[in-house]
């Protein structure tokens, strides 16, 4: 109210909730401020350790930061970190980090743990110091904007609700003082004058700059983001289902009407009408009346009392005044119908069941179930059909993952029927059997079946798998004793083809590695099991010692390289004098890389490299700085890779392996797509090894050809006779068109993300491929991302949208997505084996990311409608604008970083 005027004013208040807020929890890791004090020499005789220590070697050493969400004391996230920075003068990693998780569902306990690592020894890091920061402050608002927190020395964060490392300390400087004021300034609650703030700024800086030099306090700065309106902390709505509502007739809409005559209880009536317990209609004065029937209502000083029939009887159906309360269980299985299903099932055995066939109706609904993908659930109803059908199921292949999923595991006799049930069924497919080896069959007589149509794979088969089944070791619940034997059907498969086959065995014995260097200790310990019973094994077998021996040395080769690789990343030089230092490490031949004993790659073990070409090797222009390095081969050729640290490549690899089993896939349809997919293997958590193929990327080629990829095939491949391929070889242009169709459809069905010119390869012969596959499912740094990389430039270069290329280009699109639909279920499995890899994109979302990929099928469209809306996907593609101009904004980035 304005007292002056005496009018009302609307005075609004703008705010935002948190269970509105559909973002995902974002940070910045902006800098660390302070002196780390060096450990005195007593101290490192005392724990040889710790020269090891980045604080030891260097002072302004590589720390990386881990940042995890707490409330009521209990971890809601996985931490995340950022990436690994050589620092030269100042700690500042100014790294925005996302967290896997969103504002709405944020609660008001909600912390930071923040805590900086350092490193303590090979594969050892020790806590630089920790912190933990209260996201909700006064009044339960989300805080924003930068803060300053301080880093309890030597401990890690723990994130409680009483945290003994809080992020505020009683102790003020006047450098607090003054970051107060900068807030109060930011927030515009104090009035600026441009010149004298500008001077007001320097003299803070300078303040700032003096106390940090002499400051022995280590303080970590975050910011946070700064939204248009405050959030405050709001509880989500949980929303009711809703009751089943038909047409009041009496009965106040909670029972059909049929039983309103029948149904006996009491009714409550307030006013004019009430709800009756029983009979048709009720009459009543005063106080209560009795119905017709057999109900009694109880009514207020109106008209009528609750009488007949639930909702007041004849005259009380309908009003307003009536209360429906909800039953939240109403949707939920009944238990005594639960029950019942279930004693019913138990009388139902063998003999009786065995000659039930079914009639053409319930045939019909037979073959829609077993149309269902792995993922979609089954209805009690669809369970009961099932299992009473199991016996003329057992003909169908398809059958038995849906069968298995109807038995009740909590019950013996079923399960007892059920596993006899297994040798009677007809062979399953490999893509079955890889269900059956997921997280939802723990029983060991379903998985030993499962591996038993495994070995109808051969060993090239089983090498497209053979990353999945390492995988699913997780769910065979093998101890972690070593001495025990073994106790996995799975296990004892693998380990015998690895030792029976060598290349098989290469990559086995690598996978076991990167999953020993996990996180997961339990994980670990189990896999670490595995590999020691495999190459026990593999010592019984003939030249056997041999080959463990190279499992060795391959393992030496790339401690080797890695350690190389970590001390040029730690230089602070120019990139020359690091290729320059890489180059003097291999020529000397003491360190044993310039030239060995013949060794197969654990890249590619068909290869015998024999040594490193210290001349071909280089450092890439990149933040981490992974090597160049050509190996020399016994036959004389060469084979180059890429040597990453501090890059986690599972996710690539994953990718790399889907892509090659879809080449399989395809080719065994007759339509080779010319794909390209390169060898990628994770030789640790953050290091691996990645096969170079020679071809240029697009940004490059469009750079040196005026804009035109046809005049770059034309250069390197052309023919002035040929007939409609614009002066390029046919084969070339052939081989173009089929790889660009092949890679729209798998980056499409796999969600790649990131797609720009400078991760899009082309190589002389016409071959084009995409690398780099660090956003997978739907996920893409950028906004607006088209469904899939199709730019101008790639269809001008088949002659432009009406040439017959381009419609061939479309024709091989639409025929490879339908040879893959077919496929679908396998690659659903693969990834369902995948869920608790910890492969960065996947365990985001790990209950979605199967979904996804499913989403992406369309399993709901025939093939016409499929054909269709793969065409929708092309020209959406072709015509989006956004991403031409992100193209535009990233060409000028990679220009100034160059």
């Amino acid at each position: 109210m304005d007292y002056v005027s005496g009018q009302a004013k609307d005075f609004s208040y703008s705010f935002c909730l948190t269970k509105d807020l559909d973002l995902p929890l974002n940070l910045r890791i902006s800098s660390l401020e302070g002196i780390r004090e060096k450990k005195t020499f007593s101290a490192t005789l005392k724990d040889p350790s710790l020269k090891y220590t980045g604080v030891q070697t260097s002072d302004y050493s590589v720390l990386y930061v881990t940042c995890q969400v707490y409330a009521d004391n209990k971890p809601l996230t996985i931490p995340i970190r950022t990436c690994y920075k050589s620092f030269k003068n100042h700690w500042s990693w100014n790294e925005w980090l996302t967290i896997p998780l969103k504002y709405r569902d944020l609660p008001v306990t909600a912390h930071l743990a923040l805590t900086v690592w350092d490193i303590y020894g090979p594969r050892k890091v020790v806590p630089v110091g920790g912190t933990t920061f209260r996201l909700f402050g006064k009044y339960n608002t989300l805080r924003k904007g930068k803060h300053k927190c301080y880093l309890w020395p030597g401990v890690e964060a723990d994130g409680r609700e009483n945290s003994i490392t809080p992020s505020k300390v009683g102790n003020k400087s006047e450098m607090d003082r003054l970051e107060k004021l900068v807030k109060r300034y930011e927030r515009n609650d104090m009035a600026k004058l441009e010149w004298l703030d500008n001077l007001a700024f320097r003299q803070i800086e300078k303040i700032h700059k003096q106390e940090s030099s002499k400051s022995k306090n280590l303080y970590l700065y975050i910011d946070l983001p700064k939204f248009d309106f405050p959030v405050v902390f709001s509880e989500p709505d949980y929303i009711l289902p809703t009751a089943i509502n038909t047409q009041s007739n009496g009965n106040g809409g909670l029972l059909p009407s049929s039983s309103a005559s029948s149904f006996s209880g009491i009714g409550i009536g307030s006013g004019i009408s009430g709800i009756g317990g029983g009979g048709t209609t009720g009459i009543s004065n005063t106080g209560s009346g009795l119905g017709s029937s057999s109900g009694l209502g109880l009514g207020g000083t109106g008209t009528s009392g609750g009488g007949g029939g639930c909702g007041g009887g004849g005259t009380g159906g309908g009003d307003p005044s009536i209360i429906f309360i909800t039953d939240p269980e109403i949707f939920q299985d009944n238990p005594v119908e639960t029950k019942h299903r279930r004693l019913v099932r138990s009388r139902r055995n063998g003999p009786l069941d065995r000659d039930l066939k079914p009639n053409a109706k319930i045939r019909d609904e037979l073959n829609e179930i077993m149309k269902y993908p792995p993922t979609q659930s089954l209805s009690s109803e669809e369970k009961d059909l099932l299992w009473k059908f199991r016996f003329y199921l057992t003909r169908d292949k398809k059958a038995l993952t849906k069968f298995l999923k109807c038995v009740e595991w909590n019950d013996p006799t079923e399960i007892k029927q059920a596993v006899e049930l297994l040798p009677q069924w007809v062979d399953i497919d490999l893509d079955d059997a890889l269900e059956l080896l997921g997280n939802n069959f723990q029983n060991r007589a379903v998985r030993r079946y499962a591996v038993s149509q495994l070995r109808k794979a051969d060993d090239e088969e089983l090498l497209l798998y053979l990353l999945q089944l390492v995988q699913a070791l997780k769910f065979e619940k093998i101890s972690n004793n070593k001495s025990s034997s073994h106790e996995s059907s799975l296990a004892e498969f693998l380990i015998e083809r690895g030792v029976k086959n060598p290349i098989l065995g290469n990559y086995f014995h690598w996978y076991l590695m990167v999953e020993c260097d996990d996180n997961d200790k339990s994980d670990g310990k189990m896999y670490a099991k595995v590999d020691f019973q495999y190459q026990h094994a593999m010592i019984e077998a003939p030249s056997g010692h041999q080959r463990r021996d190279i499992l060795r040395r391959q393992g030496e080769l790339v401690a080797a390289v890695s350690s190389i690789s970590n001390e040029i990343r730690s230089m602070k030089d120019t990139r020359l004098k690091k290729i320059e230092k890489i180059r003097s490490i291999i020529s000397d031949p003491k360190n044993g890389l310039l030239q060995f004993p013949p060794l197969p790659l654990p890249l590619d073990a068909r290869i015998q490299i024999t040594g490193i070409i210290p001349e071909k090797t280089g450092v890439f222009k990149s933040n981490l700085f992974p090597l160049r390095l050509t190996f020399s081969v016994e036959d004389g050729s060469e084979y180059p890779v890429i040597f990453k640290a501090g890059d986690d490549l599972k996710q690539d690899q994953l990718v790399i392996q889907i892509i090659t089993l879809m080449d399989k896939l395809l080719r065994k349809e007759n339509l080779d797509l010319k794909l390209t997919p390169y060898k990628v293997l994770a030789t640790g958590q953050d290091h691996g090894l990645v096969q170079i193929i020679t071809s240029s990327t697009l940004a490059n080629v469009l750079s040196e050809y005026n804009g035109s990829l046809l005049q770059f095939l034309k250069t390197h491949h052309p023919e002035e006779k040929a007939v409609g391929t614009y002066g390029v070889n046919p084969t070339v242009m052939d081989t173009y068109v089929k790889s660009c169709a092949g890679y729209c459809v798998i980056t499409y069905l796999l969600g790649v993300g990131d797609r720009h010119l400078d991760n899009l390869l082309l190589s002389p012969d016409g071959n084009l491929f995409h690398v780099d596959f660090g956003y997978i499912l739907g996920r893409d740094p950028k906004p607006f991302p088209p469904p899939m990389k199709l730019c101008k430039e790639m269809v001008e270069a088949m002659g432009g949208a009406n040439s017959i290329h381009y419609q061939r280009f479309k024709n091989y699109c639409y025929i490879a997505f339908n040879i893959l639909r077919k496929s679908a279920n396998l690659i659903l499995n693969l990834f369902a084996l995948m869920v608790h890899a910890n492969v960065h994109d996947i365990k985001i979302e790990p209950d979605k990311a199967v979904w996804k990929v499913q989403e992406k099928f369309r399993l709901d469209l025939t093939e016409e409608e499929a054909i269709k809306y793969f065409q929708n996907l092309i020209n959406d593609s072709v015509s989006a604008l956004f991403p031409q101009v992100i193209e535009t904004i990233h060409k000028f980035a990679q220009y100034w970083r160059r």
